[in-house]
């Protein structure tokens, strides 16, 4: 089992690095979906006992919220606000995959300093989670597409995700839940920012709000 759910942290890994070298708003929200799909599989692989109603509820959620509805909720947007990819990003992509790809062994430093997990916990599930945040950090910092950003916080909130159901177990309904409530309330929020940005100022470059004068 603990073999499977590393094999499956590495796939969030890979997803997460894929993000930071993709173009195309269309493919990075089916890596985003696919990335959902793999965290049910993780809230799966953590658990040492047998499933429990509460586990399955939170991964059947999981799946659905991530793997379809945060998707189908962007992939709106990205066609009502009538955008294809990411054209000009404040740092390139091939850069932002190589800085994605160097998060990743300083996350697995980051993990280090922290006290060891209990007995049969997956070694990666702390090093995937840091670096699904810093990706995700990576992706609000350097976009410029309020679709990218939003992306970015996807992908932030689900290392979040993977680190409490890793290590919150006795809480991971109540917590995970109210994390999953909060994140849908804004990406529907950001999906109709997005639309009303690019429908009054026929772009969504955020850097350029900053223009706006009173």
């Amino acid at each position: 089992m603990q073999a499977w759910t590393d094999l499956v942290l590495i796939s969030v890994v890979l997803t997460n690095l894929a993000l930071t070298g993709l173009s195309s708003f269309g493919t990075c929200v089916r890596v985003m979906a696919l990335q959902g799909v793999l965290l049910g599989l993780v809230t799966v692989g953590v658990q040492q006992g047998e499933l429990s109603a509460h586990v399955v509820v939170l991964v059947v959620g999981t799946v659905a919220i991530k793997g379809f509805v945060f998707p189908r909720l962007l992939r709106r947007a990205v066609r009502e606000a009538g955008i294809r990819q990411e054209v000009e990003p404040f740092v390139g992509f091939g850069s932002s995959l190589l800085m994605g790809t160097l998060a990743l062994p300083f996350a697995m430093w980051l993990s280090g300093r922290l006290p060891r997990l209990e007995p049969g916990a997956a070694p990666l599930l702390v090093p995937a989670a840091f670096h699904a945040i810093l990706v995700g950090l990576l992706m609000i910092v350097t976009r410029r597409k309020a679709v990218a950003q939003v992306l970015g916080y996807l992908a932030l909130e689900n290392g979040i995700f993977i680190f409490g159901v890793g290590l919150a177990r006795q809480a991971t309904l109540l917590v995970e839940l109210g994390i999953l409530l909060d994140v849908f309330v804004a990406v529907f929020v950001m999906g109709i920012a997005i639309f009303h940005i690019s429908r009054e100022f026929d772009h969504i470059d955020t850097d350029q709000l900053s223009q706006l004068k009173e």
